[in-house]
């Protein structure tokens, strides 16, 4: 049984877990948050305390959260990175997000998915799919106008790393309900839900 609820609502324990020692767990999800170039302007210390905060685990009544955690049979095994898409500045420098599009970068009713990590022994599961699913759901509910997401194209057949798939394969998404808006690399594409 699969059950996700914001990263509020589950423990630091459980989302250290699930991000392990891995390259997941030396970035926590702050690749599009660190300005400049993440490993030489960010300490690991600074980081995983950046993170912590973000995520607010074991914190209910927070505010907000910046993602979700997926149980497997009650076991941490997945998370998904999900927040206004503001709360991601070198989003704001990147190709991918804006190429072929008139968007207002600073729109801070679009919200965006941008990383997942699947614990050792759940991937190959599936598990990216109920998670994509439920930031539908969760973005709709904190007031998003807008949700989306920055996948890779996965060719039959090919190999692709763990690592490069961080953000999520195009048929995540589609199965999710997202619609491609644009195509700015051969291997990249913008996808996004419309709430309104």
């Amino acid at each position: 049984m699969i059950r996700i609820v914001p990263a509020n609502e589950a423990s630091w324990e459980d989302l250290t877990s699930i991000l392990g020692t891995s390259y997941a767990g030396r970035c926590h999800c702050q690749w599009f948050k660190v300005p400049g170039w993440l490993w030489r302007d960010s300490t690991q210390e600074e980081r995983t305390a950046a993170f912590r905060a973000q995520a607010a685990c074991g914190t209910p009544s927070a505010d907000s959260t910046s993602g979700l955690v997926a149980y497997v049979d009650g076991e941490p095994a997945g998370w998904v990175a999900v927040e206004p898409r503001v709360a991601y500045p070198k989003l704001r420098s990147l190709r991918v997000p804006w190429t072929g599009r008139a968007e207002d970068k600073d729109d801070p009713d679009v919200w965006s998915v941008t990383c997942f990590a699947v614990r050792p022994g759940y991937r190959g599961q599936g598990l990216t799919y109920p998670l994509a699913r439920a930031t539908v759901d969760f973005a709709r509910g904190r007031g998003a106008r807008a949700l989306e997401a920055y996948p890779m194209i996965v060719d039959p057949g090919k190999v692709v790393t763990w690592g490069e798939l961080y953000v999520g394969a195009r048929q995540v998404f589609e199965e999710a309900g997202f619609k491609e808006v644009s195509h700015p690399t051969p291997r990249r594409v913008v996808m996004r839900v419309d709430f309104a």
